[in-house]
């Protein structure tokens, strides 16, 4: 028992000392690398700096400071952290039933930074993630981009500098059976939901009008409406709407929704995506794929179909995969792609459906999704192939720090245990059957 806590003591001292090590350069070599941007590297190393990647290539080929820390990480794996572009750990709602419609409700305020799902995820690989509202409204509210680095607080975990003025995310939509009430202020049927979102970006179009009207002055500009200021965003194209859609003819009643008010659509769960794959390539949309292997519980996705993927990519979609937690677990994230490359979807594209084609989802490609020089430090050390499912995810780092890391046995019980590990499962479970999420 002794010998033990001996162990676990020095497993939580070891760790900072490499997090605060930043000023030294961190070298990990001997590992093959998929950079994603790039063809895979054997024998590579990665450079890291305060929080930034310096350098990454062959191992020959690179070069690494006299002063640099080094990990020898032979016959491992290395690749960017995961992108999950649909989660909904920490949080509990958006939107009320005040009404279907919700771009005020920002989701950021309703998050639990200390929630031990956070640490599921990195156990995971997962260093980024698009938290959402729920989908039981037309239009649930604003998502937020958060970086899973350590933090107390939500700003902490932000990629916005301002979250009081600035774009943190994206606007959270739905259609479908979730946002369907028969009691008003919900619409009750399809076509009825259609109509009430037209109704108010025309709204918004006019807000937007009598705001460059005022060209500035405030004795002119319209009084402050937290919700116009939100679809103003989405219609200037600063705000991704990211769509909970399912339905083939959902999907095109998205296509017609973005085609008339012109804003940028990200379309998740895609359950019929397959059976117009050409429409959604064509206009240019993006698709963030669901994969389970029992879709049963929701009539309009009884024709999921894991084949998806390839098929979206194949007609030259974008797409990346999401864990939508906890419908799917974000300690099983790399078997949605694998589902994918078992039913057509290529290994390339599967590996970037799970890093940088999530990333360009968030406008985040700049700085993540791939191992590149200058963009942060976010990676993973796997033991084997990453779309085996025998390959344990070893460690994950985020900004150059060791946030979770498999030998610690305070990490691995995230990795590994059930959920009694987690606190207010039982809430969050409630949470998700009364709001909806896929």
């Amino acid at each position: 028992m002794v010998r033990r806590c001996i162990f676990l003591l020095m497993c939580c001292l070891a760790i900072p000392t490499i997090n605060f090590a930043q000023e030294k350069a961190q070298a990990y070599s001997g590992a093959l690398i998929y950079t994603i941007a790039g063809a895979p590297i054997e024998n590579g190393t990665l450079v890291v700096q305060n929080g930034k990647i310096i350098d990454v290539g062959a191992t020959d080929q690179v070069s690494v400071p006299a002063d640099a820390v080094r990990h020898d990480v032979n016959g491992k794996v290395l690749m960017p952290g995961l992108v999950d572009t649909h989660s909904h750990i920490g949080q509990g709602s958006g939107g009320d039933a005040s009404a279907s419609l919700h771009p005020d409700v920002r989701i950021l305020d309703a998050i639990n930074v200390r929630d031990k799902r956070f640490h599921k995820a990195r156990a995971g690989g997962i260093t980024t993630v698009n938290i959402m509202p729920g989908s039981g409204y037309l239009m649930s509210g604003q998502t937020v981009y958060l970086k899973l680095r350590e933090g107390s607080t939500i700003e902490e975990l932000l990629y916005c500098d301002d979250p009081q003025n600035g774009v943190c995310g994206g606007l959270k939509m739905a259609n479908g059976t979730n946002s369907l009430r028969k009691k008003p202020p919900f619409s009750g049927t399809r076509a009825k939901s259609a109509a009430m979102v037209r109704e108010l970006y025309i709204k918004a179009q006019a807000y937007r009008e009598k705001v460059k009207k005022a060209n500035g002055d405030p004795e002119k500009m319209p009084e402050r409406d937290l919700g116009m200021e939100t679809l103003l965003q989405v219609l200037d194209g600063k705000r991704i709407v990211h769509h909970h859609t399912h339905r083939s003819d959902d999907i095109l009643t998205v296509l017609r929704l973005k085609k008339e008010f012109g804003f940028r659509v990200v379309l998740h769960h895609v359950s019929e995506g397959w059976m117009v794959a050409d429409e959604i390539a064509a206009a240019k949309a993006p698709c963030s794929v669901i994969a389970i292997d029992s879709p049963g519980g929701k009539l309009e996705a009884i024709h999921l179909d894991n084949k998806t993927g390839g098929v979206l990519a194949a007609a030259g979609a974008d797409v990346a995969y999401h864990t939508d937690d906890g419908i799917t677990d974000s300690r099983l994230f790399f078997r949605s792609a694998a589902f994918g490359v078992k039913h057509g979807l290529s290994r390339e594209k599967a590996l970037e459906s799970l890093t940088l084609a999530g990333a360009r989802m968030m406008d985040l490609q700049d700085r993540i999704g791939s191992l590149e020089t200058g963009k942060d430090a976010d990676f993973i050390v796997l033991s084997g192939d990453p779309l085996s499912v025998y390959t344990q995810i070893e460690q994950t780092w985020v900004e150059g720090q060791l946030l979770f890391d498999r030998a610690n046995p305070e990490h691995s019980k995230y990795a590994t245990g059930g959920y009694d590990v987690f606190e207010n499962a039982e809430h969050h479970d409630s949470c998700l059957e009364e709001f909806g999420t896929h």
